[in-house]
């Protein structure tokens, strides 16, 4: 037993005020302790930055405040991708511990595209930073970015597919257990059990859709970051907005997890 845990409250009846602002403060250490929840922290300020220099929030400001919030950015992006050294291997982790025996074959080549995908994006992004960092010949860094971002968007298709086959299980199993409180209400039966678990689902089933919009977002900035900039939906804010979604929508998720 830890010695130094509080004592219990005597008068469960007083108000625990203390005890509440010791808990927010236990969940957000846990959330910092988490490599993703710094991350998107980062994700969310370089992108709220992209956004400011891309609006017109700054059009009659000074030129410096311009260079000092570029250079922010920028080393935001290079730091983001030094604290994802090493997390390919959560991926490799995922693909080897997927029971394959029971997956149908599509939904099993779906996985290898996601989690493959992914896998390779984050492996490919170690070398861009220690080009980016000046560690490795910086003229590779371009070559190395491109083929990152076609494993970043072969990963996120995967994904988006795979997710979009979950909700419609999802549907399913809503519309079997909304089917079966229908039947109990008309008989006048309790189902507590049953309206937790559809309560459940459906809050499931919203996050589910929160992680295809984040998706959706991430793969609209692949696939610029593929065209370089120049195709049609190439517009600056557009892009900082899609990131900066997706950050505040990762965030949520992991907020929650912890």
């Amino acid at each position: 037993m830890d010695s130094t845990a509080p004592p219990p409250n005597p008068n469960p009846k007083d108000p625990p005020s203390k005890e509440h602002h010791r808990d927010l403060l236990n969940h957000v250490e846990a959330y910092l302790a988490k490599r993703d929840g710094v991350d998107k922290l980062l994700k969310i300020s370089r992108y709220a930055t992209k956004l400011i220099l891309a609006s017109s929030l700054l059009h009659s400001s000074d030129p410096a405040l311009t260079r000092r919030l570029k250079a922010f950015e920028s080393s935001v992006g290079v730091s983001r991708k030094a604290f994802r050294l090493g997390k390919f291997v959560q991926d490799l982790n995922a693909l080897r511990t997927s029971d394959h025996h029971q997956q149908h074959r599509h939904r099993l080549l779906l996985s290898l595209l996601a989690y493959g995908g992914e896998g390779l994006y984050y492996f490919l992004e170690q070398f861009v930073w220690l080009a980016k960092s000046g560690l490795i010949d910086p003229s590779r860094a371009r070559s190395l970015q491109k083929v990152s971002a076609w494993a970043e968007l072969l990963g996120y298709v995967g994904s988006i597919a795979l997710k979009v086959g979950d909700l419609r299980a999802m549907a399913e199993e809503e519309t079997c257990l909304s089917s079966t409180l229908e039947i109990s209400e008309l008989r006048g039966v309790s189902c507590a059990e049953e309206e937790g678990r559809l309560r459940k689902l459906r809050e499931k089933k919203l996050m589910k859709r929160l992680s295809v919009v984040q998706d959706l977002a991430d793969a609209i900035m692949a696939v610029d970051d593929i065209l370089d900039g120049k195709s049609s939906f190439s517009n600056p804010i557009l892009m900082a907005s899609a990131g900066l979604l997706s950050a505040l929508i990762s965030t949520h998720k992991n907020w929650l997890s912890c």
